[in-house]
């Protein structure tokens, strides 16, 4: 897998922080699951004047995909009718070819990737839905090959790809070898947080609100733990979108009370602005360092 290997890994995101050039996975586990990830991408593309092409999975009804774009009202139709937003499916996208290779879907979606230019718009992005495989009787191994060996589609180029996987359908090792093969993963739903501890760096990735204030405040109570030794901990804050007044007082609170010598938060500037507004600054081992991605 030397492309995915070489490719630059954004880890674990929410779908909003996509860029024009990520190849993302996500996972679901039910037939609802995910719809919101889609719809979201979708929209985010039309607001940022690219090209969308849907590939839902084959089993859904074209008027239901439209559904599970809009809900709850037709408010894309101006999208629809000017080609700028598109439900199809692989066999469409590989025709007159019967069989799928990667060769052929690489050539196709740079074909379309080209096209998205020359009709005007800023790139292409897809969202898909990786049941094509049973659908058109694919080889998993070939397809495999194909997610880990894609890297040309978006080295250089606005092509911006969700590869959706249904993880009832997809055998384990199947999901853990595309996961890693993937340079971004998103989360698997709105609104969700994600937290990971490495050493003496918690990180934190998606929605730190109402909702996800008890896992916010456990992944900073833990990062401060396991990082009291070294007296120093990074709270890494660079993938939330949205951080709530409320975790940010908390995120404060747990800080007096550590006897760390520096608490460095790494965040974006509106969460450096909220955590300012709640007199961040006014601690002394509290250091907030802005990044973009």
């Amino acid at each position: 897998m030397a492309d995915a290997e070489d490719a630059v890994t954004v880890g674990t995101i929410p779908v909003q922080q996509l860029r024009a050039g990520d190849h993302a996975f996500v996972g679901y586990d039910d037939d609802d699951a995910g719809r919101d990830v889609a719809s979201a991408f979708a929209w985010s593309g039309l607001a940022q004047r690219e090209k969308v092409m849907v590939f839902a999975a084959p089993q859904l009804a074209e008027d239901e995909v439209w559904n599970r774009l809009d809900a709850p009202g037709p408010l894309l139709g101006a999208a629809r009718d000017r080609g700028q937003l598109v439900v199809t499916s692989m066999r469409t996208l590989i025709h007159p070819a019967h069989d799928f290779t990667p060769e052929r879907q690489w050539e196709r979606i740079e074909e379309e990737t080209d096209l998205a230019l020359k009709e005007g718009y800023r790139g292409l992005r897809t969202y898909i839905d990786m049941h094509w495989v049973g659908e058109l009787n694919a080889d998993v191994a070939v397809m495999m090959h194909r997610e880990s060996h894609a890297h040309h589609l978006f080295t250089g180029r606005p092509y911006t790809e969700i590869c959706a996987y249904d993880s009832r359908w997809f055998a384990p090792e199947v999901l853990t070898a595309m996961h890693e093969a993937h340079p971004c993963r998103l989360l698997p739903r709105l609104g969700a947080l994600h937290t990971e501890q490495v050493g003496t760096i918690v990180r934190l990735a998606g929605e730190a609100d109402i909702a996800t204030r008890d896992q916010f405040i456990v992944a900073v109570r833990e990062g401060l733990a396991r990082s009291a030794d070294a007296g120093r901990l990074t709270v890494d804050l660079s993938q939330v979108i949205f951080l709530s007044a409320a975790c940010a007082v908390d995120l404060l609170r747990l800080a007096v009370s550590a006897a760390h010598d520096l608490i460095e938060v790494r965040c974006h500037p509106t969460a450096a602005r909220i955590l300012r507004r709640v007199h961040a600054e006014s601690l002394p081992n509290l250091l907030i360092s802005e990044v973009s991605r």
